[in-house]
Order: C-alpha cells, then sequence, then structure tokens
C-alpha cells in the first residue's frame, strides 16, 4: 500500500535521513533526492541528511557538501526517515538517531527487509529505492537538482536500465525525470562508468587474479587491505568489480571479497538468474536482491568461499 508524504510529515519539525553504510548510488540518490525536495517544498522544517563518505564523482549532486558524516551534537528528531536500508544495524554510525526519533520510516527495495520501523514502504519488486521516492513525490515539484539526484539512484540500481529489475514503471519514471531538463548520459558516464586510473589497476588485478569453480559456473575474485594499499583505493572505489566478474561467459554466480581486517570480509554477490544470492547472503546474517546481495563474514578467505559455494552449488543441483 501506498503512502503520503504529506500525512507523514504533518506535525513533523524536525527530520533526519540516513542509508545505509559504504552508500552506494542508490543509496545517495535517493537520500540526496528526497533530501532536496524536503528542504526545497517545506522551507519550515529542519531537516538534516546523514551518510558516510560518499563516492568522490557523486559530488555531481547537487548540496552534496551539506550531508553530515558524523554526529556532533546530541540530536532529536521528530521523524527519522531510512533509505535503502535493509535493517537498522546498516545504518551506521546514524543508528543512534534512528532509536531516538520519536517516529521512524523506512523506504526500501530489498527483499531482506522485515520491516524494522514504524512506518514501512518496502516494496522488493521496485528497481530501486530511487524510484520509490520517486513515486512519492509531487511530480509537478521535483527540482532539476532532485531529478538528477533521482535518476542517478534509479540508473545505478539497474545496471543502467540492462537488469531484469527494470520494469515499464521505472522507464517512464527515467522519462519523467529526464523532463526535468537533466543530462542523462552525463549523469551516468560520470557516476557510474568513469574510473580513475587506479579504479582500472585494481579492476584488472581482481579479473587478472580470478578464478573459476564449481565446474566454472562460479567466479571468484580476493583483495586483500594490501592490495588496497598499493592501489590507494577505499572500498568505494571497488564498485563495479563484481558486476564485471559477473559477465563471464558461462558464469553463473561471481563472488568477490575484499578484506575489511583480519580475518573480516566483506562479500558482494551477483547472479545471471538461476541462483537467488540474496537467499545465499541472508543464510550468513547478510540480504539484499535476487541476483545482487552481499554480507560481511569473518574467516580466511578459502573458508568463506567455500561456505557460500556450497550453498550456490545446492541451488544450480536444484535449479539448474
Amino acid at each position: 500500500m501506498k503512502i503520503s508524504l504529506e500525512q507523514i510529515l504533518e506535525g513533523k519539525e524536525r527530520i533526519a535521513l540516513g542509508g545505509h553504510i559504504r552508500p552506494d548510488g542508490d543509496c545517495v540518490g535517493s537520500s540526496m533526492g528526497l533530501y532536496l525536495y524536503l528542504t526545497e517544498q517545506y522551507p519550515q522544517l529542519h531537516v538534516d541528511l546523514y551518510l558516510e563518505e560518499i563516492p568522490k564523482s557523486f559530488e555531481i549532486l547537487s548540496r552534496t557538501n551539506e550531508i553530515k558524516h558524523s554526529i556532533v551534537d546530541d540530536q532529536e528528531y521528530d521523524l527519522f526517515i531510512c533509505l535503502d536500508c535493509a535493517d537498522k544495524q546498516r545504518l551506521g554510525f546514524s543508528g543512534v538517531l534512528y532509536e531516538t526519533a520519536k517516529h521512524t520510516l523506512c523506504i526500501d527495495h530489498h527483499i531482506s527487509n522485515g520491516a524494522f520501523a514504524d512506518i514501512n514502504y518496502i516494496k522488493p519488486d521496485a528497481s530501486s529505492t530511487s524510484e520509490l521516492v520517486y513515486g512519492l513525490l509531487d511530480k509537478d515539484k521535483i527540482s532539476k537538482s532532485c531529478a538528477e539526484a533521482l535518476y542517478m539512484g534509479i540508473a545505478h540500481d539497474t545496471g543502467v536500465f540492462q537488469y531484469s529489475c527494470t520494469s515499464p514503471e521505472t522507464m517512464e519514471a527515467a522519462a519523467e525525470l529526464l523532463r526535468k531538463g537533466i543530462h542523462g548520459s552525463e549523469i551516468i558516464d560520470k557516476t557510474y562508468y568513469e574510473k580513475t586510473y587506479s579504479q582500472n589497476q585494481v579492476l584488472g588485478k581482481a579479473l587478472l587474479e580470478s578464478k573459476l569453480m564449481c565446474e566454472n559456473k562460479v567466479i571468484t575474485s580476493i583483495l586483500s587491505k594490501k592490495d588496497m594499499e598499493f592501489y590507494n583505493v577505499v572500498p568505494s572505489d571497488l564498485d563495479g568489480i563484481v558486476a564485471q566478474l559477473r559477465q563471464t561467459q558461462g558464469v553463473e554466480v561471481a563472488i568477490f571479497l575484499y578484506e575489511l581486517d583480519s580475518n573480516e570480509y566483506k562479500v558482494s554477490l551477483r547472479s545471471n538468474g538461476i541462483v537467488d544470492v540474496s537467499e545465499v547472503a541472508q543464510s550468513f546474517g547478510g540480504g539484499g536482491h535476487v541476483r545482487a546481495a552481499g554480507v560481511t563474514m569473518k574467516g580466511t578467505p578459502d573458508e568463506i568461499i567455500h561456505a557460500i559455494a556450497e550453498q550456490i552449488s545446492a541451488q544450480l543441483r536444484e535449479r539448474g
């Protein structure tokens, strides 16, 4: 059931927005889109946006300099809006503000979301949280800057309108956003395709040292902290590696690991359709979508890959 943003905002004065740790294109796009809309259309409201540091390329969006990356003072909000966040633990540093807020709202499209807020607008079949935010706004009042943010979010979570989650409604939303006068191709080029020299180098290493397993149906690649230090990259620089691995001919699932700490790895999973990687990720405490999911796991890379591969193999035997 669709919610009414107007009704939710009624009687509220102080509002906080927050997205998941290591914010990606959809997280930043949906958060910035809603932030811009609220500050432009409801100037009487006090609105703050809390996110971890965002990729440099996303600064193409207007007013990203207003994002708060830490909590300076004790704040209490009338409403905390979670965006693109499947559970409150993934809010990271802003989670404390969520816990103290008088009311909470979650807008999300992850199938693993357990509806943890007071009000939940969760549509797992939606292309992106940015598309859901677009659906809540008065179309005539969406500014060009707001449209740029939402378009970026939709483009990123659909793989530039290539993934199966791209519906006719997704394309219609994108078309309406383009009609606001935004430069869609520039947004996609600058935030999705363009890579730094270091990003291309580390991508090359990940591809060069990738390995096939499970009768060549699964491809894996690992980056250590030493690798990341050598190439002078941070986690946000690794976006797109797992998607590139997934495109290997004959592969059903790509597994990409990078080291967070000693014996702790962030695992990204991508599927070409047969395997439900959200089911795999959830079994280890993670979550996501049928074709794109993630989880943080402890152990050696071999132990982690072996555990994940067992579940993938079981699905391949059952559904392949």
